[in-house]
């Protein structure tokens, strides 16, 4: 059985994506998983007045993207007790178009709205309002067994979200995650929404991420427009995603300090991330840089003196954020809280599509600039940093380690940007293509899915955060922990509500 083979950001004719019964893709998914494909994207497409199910799979050791479809009645085996990393997946096919994947083991909500109800025309119209959350809990049956309930409102100011554990004591048996509190049903508005004006809404998706979600949104459609964008736009993006990295990774640093009672890292690094944003609104008059990635390039140049500024400034601040977490890694009393803490195997990484920071510290080498590289990072490697304990330490120093080569990486590309314009104008969007751009944002993999009807219009866009892939993960980061460890296990994955919710 075959499939279409794509680069990242590759585009291809849909009907190139060949289709096979519903056994049949199960096989030939089950096939792929076991020779070490990950799941990048898993969604379905109203086709007519049924559902079309597209399955997304990375070949990293490849370099490629395998693409299959199937089609679907209102219910179908759930592909989860055999493939686990699918069954977030899963939960949200059904929820979106009222379908039903038998056998899945946790069939519940991931976000609480009505369904699409498999139609083209429901997609188009259906109301957007979250319905009240009625839901099932897990529950761990035994004597002294209690229930803690945490959330949606929080005491700190930060984004909602419910969390429910399952204890014997201080010791937490299981973790469920509920979230979908902030579903805006983006994926739905970016289709209503004029092609020029939807870079809008790609920029709220994960506010943090801004860089990395319009970087992936801008490739999907200079690929289907035919669009070469300048090698100076390429050096640009790549030097804007990188110190999105820097900043974010500094700020978690300083929060893990916080989170165990240390504070002159966590008020030294609150401070430095600041710094590090302050870098990207020089670039482009916002710290968080939007406005400035747009199809065809960059909307904003670096001149030579702002260059050499940012040279500088990238210098001294990395210097400072060396001395603030390096008194981390010596002191014994901080090393002694994230070591062994929230430990996730790499055996449970794999099965549950762990990317990013959380499935680097389990030991996988997944990193989307290396394993399917795109613009500047095609000519410019930045070396992964792979450890293996899977806790909350391997998790605080791989940050540290990929702000070092990421700062790095800017000086060097500061130094020698190419001498070419900045922007290249896009023209029409091919029609019935489809394309799949992969980033390797600051959390880990971003994926954009983008489908085109006969007239060239998008008819289908998928977004896949890589906090989708990783909420999972910190529930079983919690498994046989302290309930007091989880404000430390939860800022050590620090992962996205909108970006999940969308």
């Amino acid at each position: 059985m075959s499939t279409l083979t794509l680069r990242n950001g590759q585009k291809a004719s849909f009907s190139q994506v060949p289709e096979y019964p519903f056994a049949e893709f199960a096989d030939l998914f089950k096939s792929f998983i076991t020779q070490g494909f990950s799941v990048s994207s898993y969604f379905g497409v109203p086709s007519g007045d049924g559902l079309m199910l597209l399955a997304v799979l990375t070949n990293r050791n490849q370099g490629n993207l395998a693409l299959f479809r199937t089609r679907i009645e209102k219910t179908f085996p759930s592909l989860t007790p055999e493939i686990p990393q699918v069954h977030w997946f899963e939960r949200e096919i059904a929820e979106q178009y009222g379908v039903v994947p038998e056998r899945h083991p946790w069939l519940k909500p991931i976000r609480f709205h009505k369904s699409y109800n498999g139609s083209l025309d429901a997609w188009n119209r259906a109301d957007e309002a979250i319905e009240p959350c009625v839901t099932d809990y897990f529950r761990v049956q035994g004597p002294e067994v209690h229930q803690v309930a945490v959330g949606p409102v929080h005491a700190g100011i930060i984004e909602p979200g419910h969390f429910r554990f399952q204890c014997h004591g201080e010791k937490v048996f299981h973790l469920e995650i509920e979230l979908g509190y902030q579903h805006r049903g983006i994926e739905r508005a970016i289709l209503r929404a004029p092609l020029g004006k939807a870079i809008h809404l790609i920029q709220t998706l994960a506010g943090d991420t801004t860089i990395g979600h319009t970087t992936a949104w801008a490739r999907n459609l200079e690929s289907l427009s035919d669009t070469v964008i300048p090698a100076r736009a390429h050096a640009i993006r790549g030097i804007a995603l990188e110190l999105e990295r820097i900043a974010n990774h500094t700020g978690d640093l300083g929060a893990l300090a916080g989170d165990v009672g240390f504070l002159p890292t966590a008020s030294y690094c609150g401070r430095l991330r600041g710094d590090y944003l302050n870098m990207t609104g020089s670039v482009c008059g916002n710290r968080f840089g939007r406005n400035l990635v747009r199809p065809g390039g960059v909307t904003q140049d670096i001149a030579a003196e702002l260059a050499a500024d940012l040279n500088k400034r990238a210098s001294t601040t990395w210097k400072l954020t060396e001395n603030a977490v390096d008194l981390l890694w010596s002191t014994s009393s901080v090393l002694g809280r994230f070591r062994g803490t929230g430990a996730v195997s790499s055996e449970d990484a794999v099965r549950a599509g762990l990317v990013g920071v959380a499935a680097r510290a389990c030991g996988l080498n997944i990193d989307v600039r290396s394993d399917l590289p795109w613009g500047i990072y095609q000519t410019h490697a930045v070396p992964s940093v792979i450890l293996f304990s899977g806790d909350v330490h391997a998790r605080a120093v791989i940050r540290y380690l990929e702000s070092r080569h990421s700062v790095q990486f800017l000086k060097e590309e500061l130094k020698m940007l190419p001498d070419t314009p900045t922007f290249q104008s896009t023209g029409a969007l091919e029609g019935d293509s489809i394309v799949v751009s992969l980033v390797e944002g600051w959390r880990g993999e971003i994926c954009h899915v983008a489908l085109t009807g006969a007239d060239g219009n998008l008819s289908h866009y998928k977004i896949t955060d890589p906090s989708f892939h990783n909420w999972f993960g910190l529930a079983l980061a919690l498994r046989d922990q302290q309930i007091s460890d989880f404000p430390l296990c939860n800022k050590s994955f620090n992962l996205s509500y909108c970006g999940h919710d969308l």
